[in-house]
């Protein structure tokens, strides 16, 4: 199967102004980046961020994205991903129909299942068992479908029971916006290849063995390995998406290396051959990408916030390879 060509997304996670986010957005447009990418998080700092291991997510993600879109020209915009749990289904499908009318027609939309249980247990949303949450995610990617094909919605699942009219605004994006689906357990992965048009991989853990026996590079393979399975015939219009966490251009990869095991509390020894860890020079880093992509399908990777700069170099050199 040919490889698809690279493109690259930056993680919005921080702006205090308005200036600050539309900057951010217009400098990513301008270097190259295909996307903007926000997060569905709500917690501010305290307890219940530490919990959950993750930095705080300054803008909520409509207004961010539709005010990231407002201010440039080409920038595709999206959510990496949308919580279901977190938005009344009705209302999220016709607000990402908004934002694709809006942005005429850069709406990436991302959704997954959700996975922050402390999150939830500070927005005092209940945390059901993943088969629950995904049966919900299912019918919503159903409603997305329904709602921006123009056509009578009859959605009566377990969980989502919309009917009786037909979905406005029309998505500029025909037939419709490209669906990201993002996960990392069997079924997710599967249902995303199925459905969706980006596979979103989530971050593997930083164990130099996972419980089921693997190291970081053997888990991001094995659900590779689901994705083309699912995906079948489908396999070559899909894109897979991921995301080196640590993305650090230096010619001193070892104090990087023990720089990231301080932050993260994890074995030095594992960082080198992880596939969420782009450390080096330019030329050791745009190997990595192409070796990744040779051995997980990963063409479409986002970097965070803090890279945008330094990471630019590699997106002029790769993005369309």
């Amino acid at each position: 199967m040919d490889v698809k060509p690279f493109r690259f997304a930056v993680q919005g996670t921080r702006a205090t102004s308005a200036r600050e986010w539309y900057d951010l957005a217009r400098r990513a447009e301008a270097l190259g980046y295909s996307t903007l990418f926000v997060a569905d998080h709500y917690v501010g700092p305290g307890p219940a961020a530490r919990a959950c291991s993750m930095p705080p997510q300054h803008l909520a993600p409509i207004a961010a994205m539709a005010g990231a879109a407002a201010v440039t020209e080409t920038l595709r915009i999206g959510c990496r991903v949308f919580c279901v749990d977190y938005h009344v289904p009705a209302a999220l499908a016709k607000e990402a129909a908004t934002l694709d009318l809006l942005s005429d027609g850069r709406l990436e939309m991302g959704i997954g299942a959700g996975v922050q249980v402390n999150e939830y247990k500070a927005l005092n949303i209940p945390f059901d068992p993943g088969r629950i949450r995904v049966d919900r995610l299912e019918e919503m990617v159903a409603l997305l479908k329904a709602h921006w094909s123009g056509e009578p919605i009859e959605a009566h699942g377990e969980h989502v029971r919309v009917s009786g009219y037909r979905g406005l605004p029309l998505p500029v994006q025909r037939p419709r916006p490209p669906l990201m689906i993002g996960g990392n357990r069997r079924r997710v992965l599967s249902l995303a290849a199925r459905e969706a048009e980006i596979v979103s991989i989530s971050s593997v853990p930083f164990d130099p063995v996972n419980a089921a026996g693997r190291t970081p590079m053997q888990e991001a393979a094995h659900r590779y390995a689901i994705v083309r399975e699912a995906a079948g015939e489908r396999l070559g219009g899909l894109e897979i998406e991921g995301s080196p966490y640590f993305t650090i251009v230096t010619d001193r990869p070892e104090s990087a290396y023990a720089d990231i095991a301080g932050w993260i509390s994890v074995d030095e020894k594992v960082l080198p051959h992880h596939p969420n860890v782009l450390v080096g020079t330019p030329d050791e880093m745009a190997n990595k990408l192409l070796a990744n992509r040779d051995a997980f399908g990963t063409s479409y990777v986002t970097v965070p916030q803090n890279a945008i700069d330094t990471f630019a170099p590699l997106v002029e050199r790769l993005r369309g390879r």
